[in-house]
């Protein structure tokens, strides 16, 4: 009844790994590329420290280590890819720090990278950060430039009044 009154809520999203920004539409992989999971950015990795981009609950780490969702209490379901194709190294390259379930802070260390190791097996280390559930956006704003790993935002977005 008093919709009017209820102000959007803004989510901000802090980079998951320190290095150069690109847009999402540049990642080598279609599936992100052309935004068939969700809209997001992309980071090219300085650093394999991955940390929590947001605070929320850690709602799936893939066996192979290689991707990480979070989702916020806006109810943001935030996936982190760490690098292109590296399903098929099958973990190698990547030691979990935090599990299934976690509560996490912005910031919180989540899985490391061996950034060497996963270009030596042929791999690309560049990271989509993206919103895998676009329906409950209203407006996302990209940053681009350089960021530091669970300092600089990302991104900024309004989540759609419920």
């Amino acid at each position: 009844m008093f919709g009017f009154l209820k102000k959007s809520i803004e989510v901000y999203i802090v980079s998951p790994v320190s290095g150069k920004l690109m847009d999402i539409t540049e990642v080598p992989d279609e599936v992100f590329s052309a935004k068939m999971v969700g809209d997001g950015v992309a980071i090219e990795p300085d650093n394999g420290l991955v940390v929590a981009p947001c605070s929320g609950k850690i709602i799936q780490i893939f066996n192979t280590n290689h991707a990480v969702a979070i989702e916020t209490k806006e109810g943001l379901e935030v996936l982190i890819h760490l690098g292109i194709d590296t399903v098929k190294l099958k973990g190698e390259g990547f030691k979990r720090i935090a599990a299934v379930g976690d509560e996490v802070k912005e910031g919180d260390p989540l899985i490391e990278m061996d950034l060497e190791k996963i270009k030596s097996l042929g791999k690309s280390t560049i990271t989509p950060v993206i919103i895998t559930n676009p329906q409950i956006i209203e407006t996302i704003d990209k940053k681009n430039g350089v960021a530091q790993a669970g300092q600089d935002r990302i991104m900024t977005i309004k989540v759609k009044k419920s």
